[in-house]
């Protein structure tokens, strides 16, 4: 055996290790959002929380997690991945125990925006991490399992706040549901210390300048970012549209204030501007973000019919969901392996096998009216649903960060990610609104079935991104 062959063979376990720790943290973050929405009617109930209440204790994680995303990555990518990731993995277990212990409604509210300020520091440094310390197939691999562990931690979600909530004493099962991830924490700071790297900022004197983190560009993105998304999460009124308009307004002046910043000081622009006249990011970015227009709306609606619609328990709602995380899990980590090859075909693929898995939804649904009807149709359409997050999702980052300089990796992450949070807030609040509106005129099923037909449209327009990234590719190749 070679030396080169024996240092290559020595650098696996490590590699495995970094990304075990770099993971097990995300996925008690994402297993945090869906979890709570099964276990939302628990939590009224056990706090005395009125419907706004409840609305901020669902969106409000969602809101400060889009806050926090590019901002963090920015930090990470000044003054070093590893501290600002073990920072934000230990402030999510806290938070999460200070949401268990809540003794009202407002003090779960506060609790669960930190939560998401916390979560919104993992993702940025996790995406800068594999694109610092990896390459080629391997650097497709680690971001496969990444798309693993987020299919895991949304379609396990409902199924562990369902157990909870099923087999736990009502006053301590919700409890139980944010109080699970104060372990995790715990031992993700611990991994985290032990194997994740120590490397140097990439600028020495990054430390002592907090001019580099953009201020006035953190000020503008992060109200921007609120006043957009929060139409979408409460204020649904003609006051939305003005609040949403004010919000663009800002986001116009961030860009601006950035272009300028490029310009006369190149080294403190929050965002590089010229990280869009990359290709494969800009392209590969807009599928992702296409496509999470819809899927997270599906998850949001199904357990509403079948708990609400059908009358079944948060249990089986939670059960039924376990074929999109299992076909995630088996894929995801072999997709991307193959994405130096096959990537853009998968996307392809992936993007019109989404919009097939949601027609399928619709039908099995349809089919509940009759004879023919089986929660195994449903099953078997969240199962497809499955099949293509594993194609699309692993391909999509691989491919959209394969052109960008490791150190803007924790700030373009954190731009995707944040675009993709405001479109999914979008796309939950249209199909919720509607799946309500329908429902009661019409009931449940037919509900449904307009909410999965209007899904599917919206995520055909990630198909269309994805033709045209595929073209992309070859005209540049």
């Amino acid at each position: 055996m070679s030396d080169q062959q024996r240092s290559e063979e020595a650098a696996q376990p490590p590699t495995r290790r970094v990304i075990f720790a770099l993971l097990l943290p995300l996925f008690a973050s994402l297993l945090s959002i869906s979890s709570v929405i099964v276990a939302a009617p628990v939590i009224v109930e056990g706090i005395g929380a009125t419907d706004s209440d409840l609305q901020w204790i669902l969106a409000g994680y969602a809101l400060a997690f889009g806050m926090g995303l590019v901002p963090a990555g920015r930090a990470g990518d000044l003054w070093g991945r590893r501290g600002m990731f073990l920072a934000g993995t230990g402030f999510f277990g806290l938070t999460s125990a200070a949401a268990a212990l809540a003794p009202n409604p407002e003090l779960l509210i506060v609790a669960r925006v930190l939560m998401g300020l916390a979560s919104s520091m993992l993702l940025p440094q996790i995406i800068g991490v594999i694109q610092q310390l990896f390459t080629g197939s391997v650097r497709g691999q680690a971001y496969g399992l990444m798309a693993t562990v987020i299919g895991l931690g949304v379609a396990l979600g409902p199924l562990v706040g369902g157990v909870l909530v099923e087999l736990t004493p009502q006053e301590y099962s919700w409890r139980l549901v944010f109080g699970i991830n104060v372990p995790i924490g715990l031992i993700g700071v611990l991994l985290g210390a032990l194997w994740l790297p120590r490397r140097r900022a990439p600028r020495a004197r990054a430390s002592h300048n907090l001019k580099q983190l953009d201020p006035v560009g953190v000020l503008l993105l992060t109200t921007a970012i609120v006043l957009i998304m929060l139409p979408f999460i409460q204020v649904r009124s003609a006051w939305g549209i003005l609040v949403a308009t004010a919000g663009a307004v800002l986001l116009a002046g961030w860009v601006a204030w950035e272009r300028w910043l490029g310009l006369h000081r190149p080294q403190d622009p929050m965002v590089d501007l010229r990280l869009f006249t990359l290709p494969s990011y800009t392209w590969n970015s807009a599928i992702l973000v296409l496509y999470f227009l819809g899927m997270p709306a599906m998850w949001a609606v199904i357990p509403i019919y079948l708990q609400d619609g059908l009358g079944h328990s948060a249990l089986t709602a939670g059960i039924v969901s376990l074929p999109s995380g299992l076909m995630v899990l088996l894929l995801a980590s072999a997709v991307g392996k193959r994405v130096p090859r096959w990537g853009t075909r998968m996307l392809v693929v992936g993007s019109s096998t989404a919009v097939f898995a949601v027609l399928m939804l619709a039908a099995a649904v349809h089919l509940m009216g009759s004879a023919y009807g089986s929660l195994w149709w449903i099953a078997l359409a969240i199962g497809v649903s499955g099949f293509s997050q594993a194609l699309l999702i692993p391909s999509a980052q691989t491919l959209s960060m394969q052109d960008v300089p490791e150190r803007m990796a924790g700030a373009s992450g954190g731009v995707q990610q944040t675009v993709q949070r405001i479109f999914t807030a979008m796309g939950m609040a249209v199909a919720t609104g509607i799946y309500f509106m329908v429902a009661e005129g019409q009931g449940h099923q037919q509900a449904m079935v307009v909410s999965a037909l209007l899904i599917a449209a919206a995520m055909s327009t990630a198909v269309i991104a994805a033709i045209g990234a595929a073209r992309a590719a070859r005209w540049r190749s």
